[in-house]
């Protein structure tokens, strides 16, 4: 079989399109004085996975630190 027949996990197939979308987002607060913890570091990546579902996007990558929260949404 032709290895463009062979399916493809990172690409996504619409009823026309194929594609594969990523996003890399980076929040930080206004001031950068820490306010991430590792609790709240948890939670965002919990409330971004939810978010992510609903829109039918995947969260493939999440990391933070004290300064700023790193996120790679393939959608």
């Amino acid at each position: 079989m032709s290895p463009r027949w062979e399916p493809n996990p990172d690409l996504r197939r619409g009823r026309t399109v194929v594609h594969s979308l990523h996003a890399h987002l980076v929040f930080t607060p206004k001031h950068r004085r820490g306010p991430f913890t590792d609790e709240i570091l948890t939670r965002c990546e919990e409330i971004m996975r939810d978010v992510c579902a609903d829109f039918g996007a995947q969260l493939t990558e999440f990391n933070g630190e004290t300064d700023h929260v790193h996120l790679l949404i393939h959608y």
